[in-house]
């Protein structure tokens, strides 16, 4: 015996992908990427040069991958650039800071705030965090880290990578997904 369904039950299922729009705008929160910060077992002078130019070269990646992505809206540290100074005068690690988070969100208008940071274990094991902070309730809202094997160019973008895409084919399942 054939059923057919209510006439309120097709249409709620047809408005479905609408229903989920107000999700997808909250997929474009503002968000404040930090600099990476950089914890160092063994230091290594030789390569400063290299781990530094690396390190802001991972940063200019994950902003650019995260707007690619839509995942949020990118926002500029610029108007911060004071705060950031008089901030990193008073702590050596901002992930370490609390507090620092929403500081620099209220002074961005930011909605969230990604603090970044690096551990070099050695030459060739590296892991690359980051968390996320809701700057109004200042709770975590995700918090992600990925394992390098080798410091080289290659291994810091497939890192940097690994992170963006992972964020979003989890957010794809699960739209609040570190939101």
């Amino acid at each position: 015996m054939h059923r057919r369904l209510p006439l309120t039950l097709m249409l709620g299922l047809a408005l479905l992908p609408s229903l989920a729009l107000p999700q997808a705008l909250r997929a474009q929160r503002s968000l404040a990427v930090l600099d990476f910060d950089l914890i160092e077992e063994h230091p290594n002078p030789a390569g400063h040069a290299a781990l530094r130019r690396r390190l802001l070269a991972a940063h200019a990646q994950l902003q650019q991958e995260l707007r690619e992505r839509e995942l949020y809206r990118v926002l500029d540290l610029a108007p911060a650039q004071e705060l950031l100074g008089s901030l990193r005068g008073q702590q050596e690690h901002l992930h370490r800071c609390n507090g620092c988070a929403q500081q620099l969100g209220q002074r961005l208008g930011a909605e969230l705030v990604m603090a970044t940071w690096v551990q070099k274990v050695s030459e060739l094991i590296l892991n690359i965090n980051l968390e996320i902070h809701e700057v109004t309730t200042e709770r975590v809202v995700l918090t992600k880290s990925v394992d390098l094997r080798g410091n080289t160019d290659q291994s810091w973008q497939r890192g940097i990578r690994y992170l963006v895409r992972d964020i979003a084919e989890k957010r794809e399942r699960n739209p609040a997904y570190g939101l």
